[in-house]
């Protein structure tokens, strides 16, 4: 990979990326896990989950509280209760509706790509103001079989834009969104929004920024785009 090519092509996570929905889809599992298994998770038994796909974030806290849970049954009650939760308490992350703008009027493809499914991308990129039509591409965890840190999700978004991997950035927030963004052989620039920056820079991501507010010279260089 020529780590100086011009980026052509940006795949975002969401949560995390342009948007913070941790709270809230904690606060919906919670009531979930209430409701329908009797025990009573905190928020917090979910953030070592963030990411890493339906199975894992629910599976995960489920196995703390020793109980099963039944998938996709469990998902699709939290996600009734999460669009419920959304409307006027969801908003854009710091940068992402400028940064987005101007990539777009640089000539860049970009994408989403999220372990998030279809019903719930649609309801929070309608929430915090992003059209679909703002990207070339979405793909969701309805378009894969293996989720992070596997590449898969990042490997078919970037076949979508029709830009290869070294001409491409991936978006993260997450350690396992940061392997599979290295594994697809794209660079990597990691926001410290939901987790802190000392434990995302050993992995390896090329650029380091607190929000897509505040990104790196070099970086928006490479962009074409105007610091």
């Amino acid at each position: 990979m020529n780590p100086t090519e011009k980026i052509r092509g940006i795949v975002f996570d969401m949560d995390g990326v342009l948007c913070d929905t941790e709270a809230l889809m904690a606060e919906a599992s919670c009531a979930m896990f209430r409701e329908t298994h009797g025990v009573r998770p905190v928020p917090g038994d979910f953030h070592e989950f963030m990411g890493r796909g339906s199975e894992a974030y629910f599976g995960g806290v489920a196995r703390k509280h020793g109980v099963e849970t039944v998938l996709p049954r469990d998902r699709d009650r939290t996600y009734g209760i999460f669009l419920d939760a959304i409307r006027g308490r969801l908003h854009p992350l710091p940068g992402a509706h400028p940064f987005v703008a101007a990539a777009r009027a640089a000539g860049i493809r970009l994408a989403v790509a999220t372990s998030a499914d279809r019903i719930k991308l649609d309801a929070i990129l309608h929430e915090i103001g992003l059209p679909h039509a703002s990207f070339d591409a979405l793909v969701t965890a309805d378009d894969v079989t293996h989720n992070k840190p596997d590449p898969e999700i990042f490997v078919h978004a970037m076949a979508r834009l029709d830009v290869p991997p070294a001409a491409c950035v991936v978006v993260e927030d997450t350690r396992p969104g940061i392997a599979a963004a290295l594994a697809s052989g794209a660079r990597c620039l990691a926001l410290h929004t939901t987790f802190p920056r000392n434990l995302l820079a050993p992995t390896g991501p090329h650029w380091l920024a607190p929000d897509l507010a505040h990104l790196p010279d070099d970086f928006l260089r490479e962009c074409g785009i105007a610091g």
